[in-house]
């Protein structure tokens, strides 16, 4: 059983797995936002994918506070997103404190160990988001070579993978390895987030080039129609 609590602050409500991290946020004014850095970096994928019919089939590794769910929801009515999370007390607390959009066509929710919901699925992907990690910040089997090799043949032919990866108390050079290793080094890294969270964009299609002018250009629309600014980001990868 996973012990739930929530916590607010300036506008802001926390979700908490019994530990002092940070599973998940929302600003109570603005629920439909992404609050953290690394959830807004994790839509990346919408840059190098500008047509708002993409994705249309959403795979979320672990609810948390239910961020991109909202966020998805939306702003991408068209997608159908699943969502597989192993705690039935994460998807209660979502429900009562985060407001979980209902079940329907568009928004299915699984309880399940996502290594192995995975392993047996035959559903195929345009996105795939992974961020789920228990109260001391392990992922386990979710950052494992056979998961990834599994979240890859799920992805549709120009589907993509965005993963949360913690670096707050080591290296994920080994993680980055195994995903490279899986997507044949169609692996993009992005420069960890100050709060302690690297995020890694994989492609089961064309390798990820940074394009500033053209990404620029499509973060502009995407801020104009979600209110997602992705220009730090950008900002960030410019040097590199």
């Amino acid at each position: 059983m996973t012990s739930v609590e929530v916590s607010e602050a300036q506008g802001v409500r926390y979700l908490h797995f019994g530990s002092h991290l940070v599973q998940g946020a929302m600003r109570i004014a603005r629920p439909w936002s992404l609050e953290l850095e690394y959830t807004r970096e994790m839509m990346l994928p919408l840059l190098l994918h500008p047509a708002s019919a993409w994705p249309r089939s959403v795979l979320q590794v672990g609810l948390g506070a239910a961020s991109f769910t909202r966020f998805l929801h939306r702003h991408r009515p068209d997608a159908r997103v699943t969502v597989v999370e192993i705690s039935p007390e994460v998807v209660a607390a979502a429900r009562q404190f985060f407001r979980l959009p209902e079940e329907s066509s568009r928004l299915r929710i699984e309880i399940a160990d996502a290594h192995d919901w995975l392993a047996t699925t035959r559903r195929r992907f345009d996105l795939i988001l992974v961020d789920g990690f228990d109260a001391e910040g392990r992922a386990g089997m979710l950052e494992s070579a056979p998961f990834y090799l599994n979240a890859r043949s799920r992805l549709a032919s120009d589907g993509m993978m965005a993963a949360n990866l913690l670096t707050r108390n080591r290296s994920v050079a080994p993680v980055v390895a195994r995903i490279r290793e899986a997507f044949v080094g169609r692996v993009l890294v992005l420069p960890p987030c100050g709060a302690g969270n690297t995020v890694a964009l994989a492609s089961n299609g064309d390798e990820i080039r940074v394009a500033p002018r053209e990404w620029r250009k499509a973060a502009r629309s995407l801020k104009a129609e979600t209110g997602l600014d992705l220009s730090p980001t950008l900002a960030r990868l410019e040097p590199r």
